[in-house]
Order: structure tokens, then C-alpha cells, then sequence
């Protein structure tokens, strides 16, 4: 059975999919453990609700050299098969994607390669779309590498951009296609029919 890591960094909502999908069948998995870079990060209760460990290395108290050696003993410990990244909001240390190549994934609210890259996370991919009059906008899964939103593209869910559209409007059709987009790319990796050369 795929061992999977998932970190995270607020509220936790991609969690909760990525939760169901393991519920329902869809993933073939364990989580392992839900790991947070903030003490207070309400995916941490998300995940002790469902009995899942649940990991707070605070990233304002460790810094970064010390977070990175932090997490990197804590997935060494773990030994996932596979570690996802949902809502995390740390460009994760070049030894780690090293280390765990071809094995993480990334949620990213746009359709990469545009409006990606560092800065670029949460309102401000959105605020970028609607100032740029794209006519869609969506989600992309994919490969992590060590350049930041660059790695190869596992699945993209497509969602119109449409005239009065706020930010939060856009926002929301973009998260619920990013909660049915991770469950489904997870799947595909599982299953070998996506992988990072």
C-alpha cells in the first residue's frame, strides 16, 4: 500500500479531498502523516480527526536551515512513497526534492506555465489571471523539481474566467477543481501512468 505525506500549511481543504479519496477507495493508500510549517494550521485538526499523525514544525521558530533539517529527518522517518504538497506555502530545500525525486507532487490554482512561479500563491495567481483577460483559468498537478512551478505537468482541470469575475469568485471555481484534480493525479502516479523521467 502507497505510503503518502502530505504538507501543508493552512486551512487544509485539499487535505480533506486527498483524506476522501483514501476513504473512498479511489486511493489505494495510507497517510502517514499531514506535516505543517505553522503551529496553528487547522489542517492539523483535520487530520488528528481522522486519526491521522499530525506534524507541527514551526518555520518562524526553527528558521530555514533548521526547519529543512527538521523535515527532511521527519520524512526520512516516515519513508513515504509519495509526499504531497497541498496548500504549502515553503519552497521545499533542493536536498529534499532531491532526495525524494519523481515522488512529489504540487497543487498549483492556474494553468501552469502561466501566472506560476515564486510569489506566486493563493489571490495573487487569481488577482494575475483576471489583470491578464484570460478568458479560463484552472488548476495544475504537478512533479516537483527545484525550480519553483516548473516540473512536469501531471493533470490540468480547465475553468472558465467569466465577465464579473472577483477574485473570489474565480477562486472558488478554482478550488473545487483542484479538489478533484490532486485525488485523480495521486491516482495516476500510483497507478504508474504518470512519472517523472
Amino acid at each position: 500500500m502507497y505510503r503518502l505525506c502530505v504538507l501543508v500549511s493552512g486551512n487544509g481543504t485539499t487535505l480533506q479531498a486527498i483524506i476522501d479519496g483514501v476513504g473512498a477507495g479511489l486511493l489505494t493508500a495510507e497517510i502517514a502523516a499531514v506535516i505543517s510549517s505553522r503551529l496553528n494550521a487547522y489542517a492539523l485538526e483535520r487530520a488528528r480527526h481522522h486519526s491521522i499523525p499530525a506534524i507541527a514544525i514551526d518555520y518562524r521558530a526553527l528558521g530555514k536551515e533548521n526547519f529543512n533539517s527538521r523535515l527532511l529527518s521527519e520524512l526520512e522517518r516516515l519513508s513515504p512513497d509519495l509526499i504531497c504538497l497541498a496548500g504549502y506555502l515553503k519552497i521545499l530545500d533542493g536536498k529534499i526534492v532531491r532526495a525524494y525525486h519523481g515522488r512529489i507532487l504540487n497543487i498549483h490554482p492556474a494553468l501552469l506555465p502561466q501566472f506560476g512561479g515564486k510569489g506566486m500563491y493563493g489571490d495573487r495567481v487569481h488577482e494575475a489571471v483576471l489583470r491578464s483577460g484570460a478568458r479560463e483559468s484552472g488548476c495544475t498537478v504537478h512533479f516537483v523539481t527545484e525550480g519553483v512551478d516548473n516540473g512536469p505537468i501531471i493533470l490540468q482541470i480547465k475553468v472558465p474566467v467569466r465577465d464579473g469575475d472577483t477574485v473570489h469568485s474565480l477562486g472558488q471555481r478554482v478550488h473545487e477543481a483542484e479538489l478533484a484534480a490532486y485525488p485523480e493525479a495521486i491516482r495516476l502516479v500510483m497507478e504508474g501512468k504518470a512519472k517523472m523521467q
